[in-house]
């Protein structure tokens, strides 16, 4: 049994989004996601809403840690990522590795949804039971 220790949830336009892509080009994808991710992105059809996705995601991620983009956090310690089958998954590194680990977090559960529009996402964090 676990947990639930927080939970985050964001909305992002895509057209948002796009304007920051296209205003700062590699500067902004390479500052905010990771090779991976970025990598990612543009083998899909619909770039700019997987973008906003993980965008949301990791704001998702950050509200469901209860810190915000502080304590030493930046954008490119959470990543989001696609098991084989298409389920997203949540890898964190620095800052973000360590509240994880003080917090007690074993695992963050996200869901994310996009349209032509917006992308939102849910993230769970979970730890293990007290009981």
């Amino acid at each position: 049994m676990s947990d639930v220790i927080g939970i985050g949830t964001d909305i992002t336009e895509c057209l948002r989004i796009a304007k920051m892509i296209e205003r700062h080009a590699e500067l902004f994808i390479n500052r905010v996601y990771t090779p991976r991710e970025i990598q990612y992105c543009r083998t899909r059809k619909q770039t700019t809403e997987h973008f906003a996705g993980r965008w949301s995601a990791k704001e998702a991620v950050l509200k469901a840690l209860g810190t915000g983009w502080r304590r030493g956090i930046s954008w490119r310690d959470v990543e989001i990522l696609n098991e084989p089958g298409g389920r997203p998954v949540v890898h964190v590194h620095g800052g973000a590795r360590s509240v994880v680990e003080q917090l007690g977090i074993t695992s963050l559960q996200v869901s994310i949804s996009h349209c032509r529009t917006h992308a939102t996402a849910v993230v769970v964090a979970m730890g293990p039971s007290k009981d």
